[in-house]
């Protein structure tokens, strides 16, 4: 049932804990008794990437979580600089068992790729459904590395918030540049005369391992969960992504036969930043069509 529009929508902050007692700070948005859903962010960002997403799917009747992933944002950092695939993967698990229900899971670049993972290798129930929000199987190495370079380039800070808006300007020319920088303080915290992107620098000891052997284990694992993938899916794609090509998003089509395929146009890897209005709508129609927000609508 559609959210009442007389009744303000509200983002409530609230704390999770993920695997081996992991803190993790997280917002919910609508009805807890309605059906779940998660968004997982990418690398770097936070879950304020899924601000509007949030209210959007409130809006629409589903009740969305979204939370920082470890040592991102208000998390903590792990002890053991434990960053891993399988670290969040486990963090994931430990959510989604606090849940009454199976969720659906929204699962944008590393957030879609500890998504698909953990879907493909559990059990059946785990989720209700699946939306990728340009993440797949198969990667494009040369988007792939122009996004750590991005991370990796800005580890010493910055000056001034007018050079954090050029960084991220020069990473997505196609954006507009924003008119202030609120949205970017979420991102961010000062110290010592300078702006440092909030996760753990470590995190990059993990997401920059890009030797071969390494590399096709890692694809390997990403297909054989995906061929045992049987929930509704959904890729969305930046139409004009270097992260999943249009190879890509058919090579993950033949690994989830059921895969549905929206692309958006005048949007990058960044899709739900870049145009949230066409990303938040594609993703509530699948979803109404196939997990509605009330369990026997």
């Amino acid at each position: 049932m559609p959210h009442d529009s007389t009744t303000p929508l509200q983002i409530r902050e609230v704390q999770l804990q993920g695997h081996d007692g992991q803190s993790l700070a997280a917002e919910e948005a609508g009805d807890p008794c309605a059906v779940p859903v998660i968004l997982l962010h990418g690398g770097g960002q936070t879950r304020h990437a899924w601000a509007g997403t949030a209210l959007r799917l409130a809006e629409a009747g589903y009740y969305a979580l979204a939370y920082d992933a470890r040592g991102h944002g208000d998390s903590a950092w792990s002890e053991q600089g434990d960053y891993s695939p399988d670290a969040l993967i486990g963090d994931l698990h430990q959510v989604v068992a606090g849940l009454a229900r199976p969720p659906i899971l929204v699962g944008a670049s590393m957030g879609g790729l500890t998504s698909m993972v953990a879907l493909g290798e559990a059990e059946r129930g785990f989720a209700s459904a699946l939306v990728l929000v340009d993440i797949a199987a198969r990667l494009e190495a040369s988007g792939v590395a122009r996004v750590l370079n991005f991370m990796s380039a800005h580890t010493g800070g910055f000056a001034s918030l007018d050079e954090v808006v050029d960084a991220v300007a020069a990473y997505n020319p196609h954006r507009p540049r924003p008119s202030g920088t609120d949205g970017l303080r979420k991102n961010l915290r000062y110290r010592d005369g300078r702006w440092y992107w909030h996760w753990d620098p470590r995190f990059l000891n993990h997401a920059s391992r890009t030797q071969a052997g390494e590399a096709l284990v890692q694809q390997e694992r990403r297909e054989t969960a995906a061929r045992r993938i049987h929930v509704p899916t959904l890729l969305v794609r930046g139409g004009s992504s270097d992260v999943v090509s249009p190879e890509g998003a058919r090579a993950l089509q033949e690994l989830i036969p059921h895969a549905e395929l929206a692309d958006v146009a005048e949007a990058g890897h960044m899709v739900a930043g870049d145009r949230n209005d066409l990303f938040s709508e594609a993703v509530i129609e699948f979803l109404r069509r196939h997990v509605p927000p009330r369990p026997g609508d």
